[in-house]
């Protein structure tokens, strides 16, 4: 069984797509937490249109907390064997979760696998595949580019070892928890796109790149720290 997490946040535009990426995937054996953190837009009524039709999909309204909170708060909702997340405005193609999900089955010394993504545009053309998509997964290189970047299906078990997301590293919680995970557990690069990264300009690449590059710094900082003290041990 896998968990799958959307937050969404005034995501009217994507939502829809994005869910039905999720509910349409050919491994079925999953439930869907849709949260919605406080949209002001039709968000809401589109999850629960979604959620009226199948029964895998739990939805939830709560007051604006920030998409690391929301996350956060989401994945402590789930118990599952895997879990994983999917942003709003993205896609994951047909058999994601069942590749992903038969890798981590048929390999259990990973904790984690990832996939390479497509870039597409705002109306959903495909731009090429994602930059990071060039580089081998490695702890050095992750340790200077998030190169783990989506999908990303996870071990609860190595997701509970580490604690889980650390919400003080706001915009960038997902690279911290990759950095904790690499110094956990094996992860491996599935050498295929199944997923789709919307690029526009709304997204927070764009809108808060300055403090996403702090926390990215911060929780590069913090892993340094971790691994020189492992050194020394």
């Amino acid at each position: 069984m896998i968990d799958v997490v959307v937050t969404t946040y005034n995501r009217e535009k994507y939502l829809p797509l994005c869910l039905e990426t999720i509910l349409s995937q050919t491994y079925p054996d999953f439930n869907l937490v849709v949260w919605n953190d406080g949209s002001s837009d039709n968000s809401l009524c589109i999850a629960k249109k979604y959620a009226s039709f199948d029964s895998r999909v739990t939805v939830v309204n709560q007051k604006q907390q920030g998409f690391t909170q929301s996350l956060s708060q989401a994945l402590k909702m789930t118990s599952s064997k895997y879990l994983a997340w999917v942003d709003s405005d993205d896609l994951i193609l047909p058999t994601c979760l069942e590749e992903t999900v038969n890798f981590l089955e048929s390999n259990p010394k990973y904790g984690m696998v990832y996939t390479q993504y497509f870039d597409i545009d705002e109306q959903g053309d495909k731009l090429g595949l994602g930059h990071r998509c060039n580089y081998q997964y490695s702890q050095d290189v992750l340790l200077k580019l998030f190169i783990t970047f989506q999908f990303r299906l996870i071990k609860r078990t190595v997701f509970d070892t580490i604690g889980g997301i650390d919400e003080t590293y706001k915009l960038a919680a997902d690279y911290d928890l990759c950095l904790k995970l690499s110094e956990t557990c094996d992860i491996y690069n599935l050498q295929k796109p199944l997923y789709c990264y919307r690029k526009h300009q709304n997204q927070i690449s764009n809108t808060l790149r300055r403090q996403q590059s702090y926390f990215a710094q911060k929780a590069i900082n913090s892993a340094v720290v971790r691994r020189n003290a492992s050194q020394s041990l």
